[in-house]
């Protein structure tokens, strides 16, 4: 069984006991999320689509912890101009773990 959910602007194929990296999320204190975005089910041989999202249809994921991504470097160098410049960016993570894909009916 897996399933294509959305989380923020993007779109995961996820089956039961993935690790996926999202955006950071605002979690506060809950270990357990529900997400409700699930954009198409598949169970043994029958696949389900949903307009745009399945009803009653969700995801349950336990977030492992906010981390950050990879370094990311930016460097602009203009010649004979005595100009440069060198960005650093990381990019903020939430890690989940997905605990289990429930579909009503």
């Amino acid at each position: 069984m897996y399933a294509v959910i959305e989380v923020g602007a993007r779109q995961y194929n996820v089956k039961k006991d993935d690790i996926i990296e999202v955006e950071k999320q605002k979690t506060g204190k809950a270990k357990e999320i529900s997400i409700d975005k699930v954009l198409l089910v598949s169970k043994d041989k029958k696949i389900e689509i949903g307009q745009p999202y399945i009803k009653e249809a969700k995801v349950i994921v336990e977030v492992l912890g906010n981390i950050k991504g990879e370094k990311i470097t930016s460097f602009k160098y203009r010649r004979r101009k005595s100009s440069h410049w060198e960005k650093g960016h990381r990019q903020q993570l939430t890690r989940l773990k997905i605990k289990s894909i429930e579909l009503a009916g």
